[in-house]
């Protein structure tokens, strides 16, 4: 793995997020969030951007998808954030 690394995490009422992300991976990606498509989504993006990523999220799905979503995607962009550092 490269120093364009991050590890980030979130919790809140309705969600826990895990976030691993190596910007100069090899596209592998192990992600649970237990939304099918969205796991499938992400494993996507990682695998044709080239970047390692793995997400674990525990979130409220018996009431609402949007909260997994939405927490993951704020972790998922500070993860980005600070493994790109300085621009």
């Amino acid at each position: 793995m490269s120093d364009r690394t991050a590890e980030r995490s979130r919790e809140t009422a309705e969600t826990t997020v895990e976030v691993d992300l190596a910007v100069d991976g090899d596209g592998e990606a192990d992600v649970d969030t237990g939304i099918g498509f969205f796991d499938h989504m992400l494993e996507a993006f990682a695998k044709h951007g080239l970047f390692d990523l793995r997400v674990d999220c525990d979130g409220d799905l018996a009431v609402d998808d949007h909260h997994t979503v939405e927490d993951v995607a704020i972790v998922l962009g500070d993860a980005f954030d600070g493994a790109l550092g300085d621009r």
